[in-house]
């Protein structure tokens, strides 16, 4: 199993519209593509941050959902158009479970 933690820093006092967008108009669209395993915002450290993991059963299906979720029209017309202003910075990773890792 494949994860990806995605972290997007978003501008000072945006969290919360961001978080109300994604969950009414993003998430129904992105999880046609992705299984979500957690999705947090910091509290302490660097803020106005969201951090979330998304499990793939392989790179390749990833590439391909990634694919699928970036020729989705809701995706394109409905939620990236009303939230990329409120992004500063994102980064991707993708992270491989050890083998005494609780989640496999």
């Amino acid at each position: 199993m494949f994860y990806e933690m995605r972290t997007y820093t978003l501008q000072p006092g945006k969290l919360k519209e961001y978080l109300r967008h994604f969950e009414a108009e993003g998430l129904p669209v992105i999880s046609r593509y992705a299984t979500l395993v957690g999705y947090w915002h910091t509290e302490i450290g660097e803020l106005n941050q969201l951090v979330s993991i998304w499990a793939y059963d392989s790179l390749d299906e990833r590439s391909k959902r990634r694919a699928a979720l970036y020729e989705d029209q809701d995706w394109l017309t409905n939620f990236v158009p009303k939230t990329v202003h409120l992004l500063l910075h994102q980064e991707s990773k993708l992270l491989l479970a050890t083998s005494f890792s609780p989640i496999q």
